[in-house]
């Protein structure tokens, strides 16, 4: 008998339900993934601002209602105990750790208070309570302090902010750097708000039009991070860069002007005061030849989610290794650290030698005084002073203990210890035509109260005796 009618297979229904249940498990897991993927397009959208900033508001809480994120790690500089080996946010006190920055800037402020600054959200604290303010101190002094230097300039104008005393605007300036100093408040867009720095651009020639973001990155660290000097009569904030930004370029510019911050109150050598660098010397580095900002190892980005921001608590890579250096160097955050560190125990080994050599040339041209060398005799030493001192000081000035550009800063140290070395001979031999062959006797000044005493005797003209 023949079959004629059809049956399904048990198997058969089982493989329906399972194509049924993988759709369904495969729909939900796709609603899943899009709704993520909203939702992170969703936070990536930047947000509407909750109310329009001034122009000219510098109080960075101001703009913390349309930025959070940022603001909360702006305030993470109020943590003032960070360190690393030749850094961090402590106020460490150079004299105190090294004492022979008293006689390398004996006559000067400089040795009387030289402490680390602190984070940006201290700058003006760290600034009024410094002990190198004196009557004489510029209202230039300002311009890198705080935002709220900026409606002032605009109002007076420059030359007139400049020219007035640093306490004519006490009250008024009472804002760390923050938000105003590098953002436009309405586009947030990079600025460059400092006017020397734009000025130093424009004599060279670029066209700020044409700076690029990653470029600005960098720029708007160099308003305030690099040597500068009070111009003329009025105190005119100038950068040195007419003739390049090199020591070499920035030491003829000084020497075509006959400048000197101050005569050393040891050896009466007209000397400059080099400020802090950094970004002459970055422009050397293998960071910059990279197209590596500033802004990627000392503000790198984070992100939260769907959310990609420039971290605002600005510190030392080496706080920060993981998003900071290990983004680039693929090793682990120890070995990077001990390269680091590496690099700056040779800067520093250096730099003591260069330091150590330039402060007994200043003690050797006072006894060669005494001896009765005259102002014409001393003149060739004394310029040798003046050149190792701009050489030390154009690394020893800058933050990172020369980790921006360790080859440029070794060479600078090199030449100092070098140009150093010359002055001593030289006065030797000065003493020599004098009848003095035995060696000199050089004071202790291995503490900062020891360096300071010292220096007194030469500021009051009662110099203690060097000559055997």
């Amino acid at each position: 008998m023949r079959y004629s009618g059809s049956q399904s297979s048990p198997i058969v229904g089982w493989i329906g339900w399972g194509i049924l249940l993988a759709l369904a498990a495969g729909v939900f897991v796709v609603g899943i993934l899009l709704g993520s993927i909203w939702q992170r397009r969703q936070e990536a959208v930047p947000p509407k601002p909750l109310q329009a900033i001034d122009y000219w508001e510098t109080d960075s809480a101001r703009w913390a209602v349309n930025f959070p994120r940022q603001y909360e790690r702006y305030r993470r500089m109020l943590d003032a105990s960070t360190h690393t080996k030749y850094g961090g946010s402590y106020p460490r006190d150079y004299l105190e750790e090294s004492p022979i920055n008293v006689i390398l800037f004996a006559g000067m402020g400089f040795a009387k208070d030289y402490r680390q600054a602190r984070g940006h959200i201290y700058s003006v604290k760290d600034l009024t309570e410094t002990l190198r303010l004196t009557p004489k101190s510029s209202a230039a002094c300002w311009v890198c302090k705080t935002p709220d230097c900026l409606p002032v300039m605009e109002k007076l104008g420059l030359e007139q902010f400049y020219a007035q005393p640093f306490s004519a605007f006490r009250e008024q300036m009472t804002h760390p750097i923050g938000c105003r100093d590098c953002h436009d408040p309405q586009t947030m867009r990079l600025v460059i708000t400092r006017p020397a720095l734009r000025e130093a651009l424009e004599r060279q020639g670029r066209n700020l039009d044409e700076i690029s973001h990653q470029e600005m990155r960098t720029l708007v660290c160099a308003q305030c991070h690099v040597e500068y000097y009070f111009r003329g009569e009025g105190n005119y904030l100038t950068f040195p860069w007419d003739k390049g930004t090199s020591l070499e370029a920035v030491e003829a510019y000084y020497e075509e002007l006959g400048f000197a911050d101050w005569t050393h109150a040891i050896s009466k050598t007209p000397m400059v005061k080099i400020q802090h660098p950094e970004y002459e010397l970055y422009l050397t580095g293998i960071h910059a030849y990279r197209n590596v900002a500033c802004a990627d190892c000392h503000m790198p980005y984070i992100s939260e989610g769907g959310v990609k921001y420039t971290d605002h608590h600005i510190q030392s890579p080496l706080l920060n290794v993981a998003n900071s250096c290990a983004v680039c160097h693929r090793w682990t955050e120890a070995e990077i650290r001990a390269r680091a560190e590496s690099i700056q125990d040779k800067v520093h080994e250096t730099r003591r030698r260069a330091e150590q050599a330039i402060a007994l040339a200043h003690l050797d041209v006072a006894a060669a005084m005494q001896a009765g060398a005259s102002d014409t005799d001393l003149k060739p030493i004394r310029q040798l002073i003046r050149q190792a001192g701009l050489r030390w000081d154009f690394v020893a000035a800058q933050n990172g203990m020369g980790f921006h550009s360790p080859a440029e800063c070794l060479r600078l140290l090199a030449a100092a210890v070098d140009l150093a070395g010359q002055a001593r001979q030289e006065a030797v031999r000065v003493l020599a035509t004098r009848g003095v062959s035995r060696p000199i006797t050089y004071p202790d000044f291995s503490t900062k109260a020891k360096a300071q005493a010292l220096v007194q005797q030469f500021v009051d003209g009662q110099p203690p005796r060097l000559l055997p």
